[in-house]
């Protein structure tokens, strides 16, 4: 997987280079429409070998706010407009970028989840954390509006961790023991263009 290593740091040095632009117009859009907070959102995930590292996003939910819940409902009252679209257009995780930079991520692989989840894995299951996490993977393409179904539910908590938790688990350890480039690709291609 050293192709995709470099791949990687490579890629979203290019990114974020082009990307700067966009980055400062929503820097400033951020200020003008959520003045109060930051714009920058950082929280403990866990990665590779399971050690935890910080992932860097745009700030989407009121300050100081996600200590309420685990997880996040399409409806929650705790994101605010402007955030809303970040999260409905994914605009949010340009800043995982660094993070794939400074080899916390890949572009492709498991999402990186909160301690909790990935750290409490046993058996043949922690065969995920010999990957780093990504960007998106096949289980963040089965569950793009993961938020819409959690709001479905009479209780989104119990759903995430007995029905959708299990299945992206089962997901990603058919990536890892299938793993590709051309797989890589189709889902980078999948994610953006939704196909």
């Amino acid at each position: 997987m050293i192709i995709k290593y470099i791949f990687d740091r490579l890629f979203s040095l290019i990114l974020l280079v082009v990307l700067s632009p966009v980055l400062l117009v929503l820097f400033i859009l951020h200020k003008i429409k959520m003045p109060k907070g930051s714009f920058l959102y950082r929280q403990i995930r866990i990665g590779k070998d399971a050690k935890p590292f910080r992932i860097f996003k745009i700030r989407t939910l009121k300050d100081n706010s996600e200590a309420l819940g685990t997880v996040t409902l399409a409806d929650d009252e705790r994101i605010l407009p402007f955030g809303r679209w970040l999260r409905e257009s994914k605009v949010d995780t340009f800043l995982e970028l660094i993070n794939i930079l400074i080899g916390d991520m890949s572009f492709v692989g498991p999402r990186p989840d909160v301690p909790g989840y990935a750290d409490k894995l046993e058996g043949d299951d922690r065969v995920i954390l010999k990957m780093r996490p990504g960007l998106t993977g096949p289980a963040s393409i089965k569950y793009r509006h993961e938020d819409r179904i959690l709001a479905q539910q009479s209780d989104p908590q119990k759903y995430n961790d007995e029905v959708i938790w299990p299945d992206k688990v089962k997901i990603n350890k058919e990536y890892y023991e299938n793993w590709s480039v051309w797989k890589d690709i189709s889902i980078l291609w999948k994610t953006v263009f939704g196909k």
